[in-house]
């Protein structure tokens, strides 16, 4: 099964392809060899000894074993432990909602905050941002957000926002962003330093120098999207002779 999926890695794949373990795959009790795991990512499911695509696109590879399907995908379909920029829009009772640009809209409760109690309640407000991580996302439960770890941390999360500016990008150039060593960000980091929340719900949060920094930053990154990296790099030399 893993050599037939590097061997597919960079071609087009499509929902209904699958991927299995020969059946003369045997393991030796004399030699200590390990069968080969594979981790499946976004657009591959696993179902018993076969791996099945369930999602278009390019098949890619990170050493050592994991695999996913890069597709050009618009609508967010919410995961476990997926962090994403959300919007309150209800206030009722010790319970808030949160729009964050899925099928529904998901709860968190007012005692998923750092050191929140039931006497020192966090001063959450309708239209507040929030960058919250899921902890309940499937399709027969109702999601369910908190912005604590896993060791009652804030760790970034919480309500946020002032002064900065909101806006939405594809998926595909969100995990761009999230990758390692992102090229994109070192880029934009040399040319506008500023504060960049990323969620993984396609909602990008930034705050420059100056307002107008920050919707040239916004600008650049909607527009980065279909760019190679030389028409990358080219675009932000044009911006830097010209706004710098």
């Amino acid at each position: 099964m893993f050599s037939g999926l590097k061997e597919k890695v960079g071609e087009v794949l499509l929902p209904g392809d699958e991927f299995s373990a020969p059946n003369d795959d045997t393991i030796s009790l004399t030699d200590p060899v390990k069968p080969e795991r594979v981790v499946c990512g976004p657009g591959l499911r696993r179902s018993g000894d076969r791996v099945l695509v369930c999602k278009s696109g390019v098949l890619r590879h990170k050493q050592p074993n994991t695999f996913w399907i890069d597709s050009q995908q618009k609508r967010y379909v919410p995961a476990k432990g997926e962090t994403v920029i959300g919007i309150v829009t209800v206030k009722s009772g010790d319970v808030f909602k949160v729009e964050f640009g899925g099928s529904e809209q998901a709860s968190l409760s007012y005692l998923a905050f750092e050191g929140a109690t039931k006497r020192n309640r966090p001063n959450v407000q309708v239209g507040d941002l929030v960058f919250a991580q899921f902890v309940i996302a499937n399709k027969d439960m109702e999601p369910e957000l908190v912005c604590v770890d896993s060791s009652g941390r804030a760790n970034g999360m919480g309500v946020f926002g002032a002064g900065g500016l909101l806006f939405t990008v594809s998926l595909r150039l969100v995990r761009r962003l999230l990758a390692p060593h992102s090229d994109v960000l070192a880029d934009l980091q040399q040319l506008f330093p500023c504060e960049l929340v990323v969620g993984m719900n396609g909602r990008l949060w930034v705050r420059s120098s100056s307002v107008q920094r920050s919707l040239i930053v916004s600008n650049l990154l909607q527009s980065c999207d279909t760019m190679t990296a030389p028409q990358r790099q080219q675009l932000f030399r044009r911006v830097a002779q010209g706004a710098l």
